[in-house]
């Protein structure tokens, strides 16, 4: 361990061939001391445990194991850590919108470069999304389809006044990084990250575009 890694975004990586795991571990080694790999795992079975133990920021996994079987991997890795997940898929078929809908915050392409990738994790590791203009279009479209749990009126009553200004300006800047929203509310980017963290937890939302889809549909209890 370095004696020197608070501010180091420790990440893990799931993805079942060997190969692929030791250039993306040598990848983001190379970053040191921003980014370091503090566990690795091929499998679904075993990668929760040692996500536990490990307290990854960040874990980058496969498209297919994060979709495969009955989808708890995503969901686990997360678990009510402040554990980001970013999916790695080889393809543009759609398939890792469904890792996104179980909470995952963003997708890179296996045919992105590897500076993106870099780029990526320090995104979602910041709370915020990563994800282009068609997945979040076909995603909202998907989410607005289903209707939420009971009314929410009792978790919105929850939040704090300075809680509601920041759903409400999520809303009018809903592509706005953390530094222009907190530049909006006056506040700096690690305040804003414990707002956000309040509200996921009050709202039982895992990222901002699922909080973006509840206050849309919540609208009039929000701007109360």
């Amino acid at each position: 361990m370095d004696s020197n890694n608070n501010s180091r975004i420790r990440v893990m990586l799931v993805d079942a061939q060997r190969i692929v795991l030791s250039g993306l571990q040598r990848l983001i080694d190379d970053e040191k001391p921003d980014l370091g790999v503090v566990a690795t795992a091929t499998a679904c079975a075993g990668a929760v445990e040692i996500a536990a133990a490990a307290k990854p920021d960040v874990v980058v996994v496969d498209v297919d194991l994060a979709t495969e079987k009955d989808g708890g991997l995503v969901p686990g890795l997360i678990n009510g850590r402040n554990t980001r997940v970013l999916v790695l898929s080889g393809s543009r078929d759609g398939k890792h919108e469904l890792a996104i809908l179980r909470g995952a915050c963003g997708v890179v392409h296996k045919d992105d470069t590897p500076e993106l990738l870099i780029k990526a994790i320090k995104k979602v590791h910041q709370g915020e999304l990563w994800l282009d203009r068609n997945s979040t279009g076909r995603l909202f479209v998907e989410l607005s389809r289903h209707k939420g749990p009971s009314p929410a009126e009792t978790a919105i009553a929850s939040l704090t006044e300075r809680e509601h200004d920041v759903v409400r300006s999520l809303v009018k800047q809903p592509g706005a990084d953390n530094k222009t929203l907190a530049g909006t509310l006056h506040i700096g980017e690690h305040t804003l990250r414990n707002h956000l963290s309040r509200i996921y937890d009050k709202l039982g939302v895992p990222n901002r575009f699922e909080l973006y889809i509840f206050a849309q549909r919540h609208a009039g209890s929000l701007q109360a």
